[in-house]
């Protein structure tokens, strides 16, 4: 499978193989770090092929000095960007090594008449050909690679491919934000939204407060049984999402994926969600379903399901509070681990998405909010979460592995919202312009993210290249369907 594009020139990395048997004894006293390793969680295990391609839009060309610098003091000093991940003949292992700087950050040979012919492309094809690369085993698993030419929407770009065994995704895309410094105080870290207030009031007082308490456990109990329940059939293959536009091909996992994104107003995001009552996740999930069926009904000519499809999503949520930017920032400081709970920690959630044609728009947002209040009121992330553990411990990796494959093979897409500053932040001295991470190692056509920045949220879409050849086309159905969404909203 030609993974390099006709016009680019892949990154000049061999493809050693999966895992490397080192002398850890050797490369540790060569760093001068601590002999002291520690074991890969069994979440870091079952996430060796998947990998987090996060590309970041820069309003200036790249001063690389400067940004090597910063890295020296941030990046590479976090344990786990600075250790390599070992099998000696026994559970595998993250040991302390020498980052050499050379190693990880990338300047790719592309084709000028290319990028001069179309920047957007070159940057896109580029990207793309990174889904389909293996990473050196014998390093730290993450890479910098820097693309100093403007396209359409920044001056130059860089993209970080890191390897999902480094962390869960909100917590790899906060240590990058940590990394960064607010625009309007180079010495100040960026600003971050308020988290949520935290579910539920204060102690029942009275009598008819204690029942509607208990009614509310009772409710919580059942929705999680049958969450749990659904969950399971998922993973055993007893139900399954049709067949559908969206979904993949076996082996999907192993074919290039094409990264394309687009920044929306959050305003008008939020415009929504105040005319409607409900929250921004509502706003996106609607606006979410709103583009699939856009696409959906035009993909297919079957009408008589105008009003009767519906796809789940698996949804990936931390079980345990993310560390904030200030305490990662601590983290790369001190160079240790620290009280920081770092890792993969994550359960699932099944996410439904109605797939429709409503007259009126803000139906899709409607449903949303009753599918994600209804999700509120579950424990399904924690069970979900402890059945992965035990599984793992239970039958090993390579059972709870195929699960998980299975999972998100008997759903159509993995969906998530992440939530980033709320002022505009700088990369060591470049101001950025966007910020559009996404996964791909996992057996979907389709993954769906939103990232929000400043005044913008971004939809990016992680797709089959073969089988999304008018990609461009569906982001257009999103930005569409937050149109049409707003308008209505207006008139109510």
């Amino acid at each position: 499978m030609d993974v390099h594009g006709a016009s680019l020139v892949a990154p000049p990395s061999p493809a050693p193989p999966p895992m490397l048997s080192i002398d850890t004894s050797r490369r540790v006293a060569a760093s001068g770090e601590s002999a002291a390793d520690e074991p890969l969680s069994p979440i870091s295990q079952m996430f060796n092929d998947l990998y987090i391609i996060a590309v970041v839009g820069l309003a200036a060309p790249i001063n690389v000095e400067p940004a090597r610098a910063g890295l020296e003091v941030t990046l590479v000093r976090h344990p786990r960007f600075s250790s390599i991940r070992v099998k000696d003949g026994g559970e595998p292992r993250w040991v302390r090594t020498t980052v050499n700087l050379d190693d990880h950050i990338i300047f790719p040979d592309l084709d000028a008449a290319a990028i001069a012919a179309d920047p957007d492309k070159a940057l896109e094809d580029y990207v793309s050909s990174l889904s389909t690369l293996p990473m050196d085993q014998s390093r730290p698993l993450w890479e910098l690679h820097v693309l100093d030419f403007p396209t359409s929407e920044a001056a130059s770009a860089v993209v970080f491919r890191l390897s999902h065994a480094l962390g869960d995704g909100v917590s790899l895309i906060s240590l990058l934000l940590a990394c960064t410094r607010s625009a309007a105080d180079p010495t100040a870290l960026p600003a971050m939204p308020p988290p949520p207030p935290a579910y539920g009031g204060a102690s029942p007082a009275t009598l008819a407060a204690w029942w509607w308490a208990l009614l509310y456990c009772v409710v919580l109990a059942w929705h999680t049984v049958v969450d749990v329940v659904r969950f399971v059939a998922l993973a055993m293959g007893i139900v399954r999402d049709p067949r559908t536009v969206f979904t993949g091909v076996k082996g999907v996992e192993f074919r290039r994926k094409r990264f394309v994104s687009r920044g929306l107003s959050l305003d008008d995001v939020k415009h929504v969600k105040n005319a409607l009552g409900c929250t921004v996740n509502d706003v996106l999930v609607g606006v979410t379903s709103a583009a699939l069926s856009r696409y959906y009904f035009r993909k297919s000519d079957d009408h008589a399901t105008r009003k009767g499809v519906c796809l789940r999503s698996l949804l990936m949520v931390n079980v345990r509070s993310t560390p904030g930017i200030q305490e990662l920032a601590h983290m790369m400081e001190s160079s240790k681990q620290n009280d920081v709970n770092w890792g993969n920690k994550i359960g699932q959630i099944i996410l439904p998405f109605h797939i429709a044609m409503y007259d009126d728009p803000i139906e899709y947002v409607k449903i949303a909010k009753k599918i994600v209040n209804r999700k509120k009121h579950s424990l399904e992330v924690f069970f979900t979460h402890g059945i992965g553990k035990r599984v793992t411990k239970l039958l090993g990796v390579k059972v709870s592995g195929a699960i998980f494959q299975r999972m998100i093979t008997n759903t159509t897409m993995p969906f998530s919202n992440m939530v980033g500053p709320v002022e505009q932040v700088e990369f060591y001295g470049h101001q950025v312009v966007y910020i559009a991470p996404s996964v791909c190692g996992h057996p979907s056509a389709l993954t769906i993210q939103w990232q929000s920045y400043a005044n913008t949220i971004r939809v990016v879409l992680a797709v089959d290249d073969a089988q999304f050849p008018d990609c461009h086309q569906l982001l257009d159905d999103f930005g569409e369907s937050l149109k049409l969404i707003k308008d209505a909203a207006s008139m109510t």
